[in-house]
């Protein structure tokens, strides 16, 4: 996720040059780089979420029951956060793609 920081303070700057300086960024390269970069972004979210899903199975169901009660259901609510987080970052990735598809 600390990628998806990343990218997403960058396009924050990007945007704001843009409103700044009074530019559109509705260039074909541009907006390939930014699909590129959200499906890219999106990918590897989905992996963190998948890995940390994974995890939490490990521990609930393969080594019996977690010991620490209260840090479990907090690792577990992260979990769901991350699977969420994704959702809008997949919709975003999307959005994108059309706006490529709009010309």
């Amino acid at each position: 996720m600390g990628l998806q920081i990343i990218w997403s303070f960058g396009l924050t700057l990007l945007d704001a040059y843009a409103l700044v300086r009074k530019k559109t960024l509705h260039n074909t390269v541009m907006l390939i780089l930014f699909v590129v970069g959200d499906w890219v972004t999106a990918i590897l979210s989905l992996a963190a979420a998948s890995a940390s899903a994974g995890i939490t199975v490990l521990y609930f169901y393969d080594l019996g029951s977690c010991s620490f009660v209260r840090e479990c259901q907090k690792y577990q609510m992260s979990v769901a956060l991350a699977f969420f987080s994704w959702i809008t970052i997949a919709i975003s990735s999307l959005i994108m793609l059309w706006l490529l598809a709009a010309g």
